[in-house]
């Protein structure tokens, strides 16, 4: 395997961890959610914040050094139409990400809280869902987005 083969292959790697995971998070997160369990909620998010830390952070940061080293040996510029609205939408992407690794965690502090002082889940814990939820839907909608764009490389002109 080549340099050129290996970049590509740690790319497109980097990119299923991300949607992998991704999407894995929010099924089983959803699915916690929908048993208004407050234990099971906050095992189900204890492990989905150490899963976006481990697996989603890590592919994260190895996306753009991949993909800019894949875009020096490939000879690809930056203003290549395709590629700058799949660097505007990794921004896009990055700004929805953050919040929800927050809001994850204080999910999973509020329902430890209602298992503590068994009660069901907070008025708090259901408005930050409602918020992660509606952060996941444009971040999730952009990532696949962004797949096809470097899947298809359309020309696009700005």
């Amino acid at each position: 395997m080549d340099w050129g083969e290996f970049l590509r292959v740690a790319h497109v790697l980097g990119a299923c961890v991300l949607i992998g995971t991704g999407s894995g998070i929010a099924f089983f997160m959803l699915m916690a959610h929908r048993t208004s369990d407050p234990s099971f909620v906050a095992q189900t998010a204890s492990v989905v914040v150490v899963a976006d830390m481990l697996f989603t952070a890590t592919a994260a940061i190895a996306q753009p050094i991949t993909g800019y080293l894949l875009m020096q040996h490939l000879g690809w510029s930056v203003s290549d139409g395709w590629l700058a609205l799949s660097l505007a939408l990794y921004v896009f992407i990055g700004l929805f990400w953050l919040p929800v690794v927050w809001i994850q965690t204080k999910m999973r502090d509020e329902a430890r809280i209602s298992v503590q002082q068994h009660i069901a889940l907070t008025p708090r814990y259901n408005r930050l869902y409602r918020i992660w939820f509606a952060c996941g839907v444009p971040a999730f909608s952009a990532i696949v987005v962004l797949l096809w764009l470097m899947v298809t490389r359309p020309h696009i002109a700005f």
